[in-house]
């Protein structure tokens, strides 16, 4: 069985981008912390790659970005590769089957966060409805 869980923070922004069959392919990093420290106190970190496909990478590049906390399941994927000097390398990805977002809302994110993109650098921003007041004579209705 290869099955890998994994809970991190985003090392950088999910880069989404297509094959040439037009498949979503979303690639990531995270760290994640171990659960001991070193002689000298500092905690160590691992970092993995993260490949994630179809609805999923769209859904991570729509609703991650450096620094959320996410929990990745998957499987383990190890390739090799000549470098630009010809050494045979290998590499270790991780291939996402299912990822939660475990980041809060940020305060200022708005209550629409997961319901729509990111807005554009030059859009402006979106205004809360003013409150209307109402005239109350204070009599109870019942």
């Amino acid at each position: 069985m290869n099955k890998v869980f994994l809970i991190g923070n985003l090392t950088r922004d999910p880069e989404l981008t297509e094959t040439s069959g037009g498949v979503s392919v979303c690639h990531f990093a995270i760290a994640v912390n171990r659960s001991y420290t070193s002689s000298d106190g500092e905690r160590q970190t691992d970092f993995f790659n993260v490949t994630a496909w179809r609805g999923l990478a769209e859904n991570i590049a729509r609703y991650t970005k450096k620094g959320s906390k996410v929990a990745v399941s998957g499987s383990v994927q190890i390739r090799s590769y000549e470098d630009n000097q010809g050494v045979k390398r290998n590499a270790v990805d991780i291939i996402a089957q299912d990822v939660e977002f475990l980041s809060q809302r940020s305060a200022n994110s708005g209550d629409d966060f997961y319901d729509s993109p990111a807005p554009s650098a030059g859009a402006p921003a979106k205004k809360k409805p003013a409150l209307e007041s109402f005239d109350d004579d204070g009599d109870i209705p019942f």
